[in-house]
């Protein structure tokens, strides 16, 4: 029964670090953008504010991506509750749980982030047309 709660550790440790990863792109995607409006409002030039177009969905992609792999690791410690402890091999691989809404692409339109950067694409918008037509 050690060896179950140790594999079952190790794998919870897993799906923290991909959940604090996840949360440190979300922080530095929100910092980067509102420094990217900032450079905008002080220069009122709409260039600084295009950068936010490329920013924005390389952090979604990037969060996706430890989205579905958290989700993943979730199915696998899962799998490793339900065995018993003499079954327990300390595997720690979870691709084989990379089907359904474990992928990437389901990742990256999870109901949690799609609006977080939808909101920031459309937020993105607004300024732009109020910089452009304000200026």
């Amino acid at each position: 029964m050690d060896e179950k709660l140790k594999h079952l550790e190790f794998i919870q440790n897993v799906i923290t670090r991909m959940n604090s990863n996840s949360f440190l792109i979300k922080g530095w995607a929100i910092t980067l953008v509102s420094a990217l409006f900032a450079l905008t409002a002080k220069d009122a030039d709409i260039n600084y504010i295009l950068i936010s177009y490329m920013v924005i969905p390389v952090f979604w992609i990037l969060d996706g991506f430890y989205i579905s792999r958290e989700r993943q690791y979730r199915d696998l410690y899962s799998d490793v509750a339900k065995k018993d402890g003499s079954n327990i091999d300390f595997n720690m691989d979870a691709s084989g749980y990379n089907r359904g809404n474990r992928s990437w692409l389901s990742g990256i339109f999870s109901k949690t982030l799609c609006p977080f950067y939808g909101v920031m694409l459309i937020a993105t918008l607004i300024v732009m047309f109020l910089i452009k037509y304000l200026k």
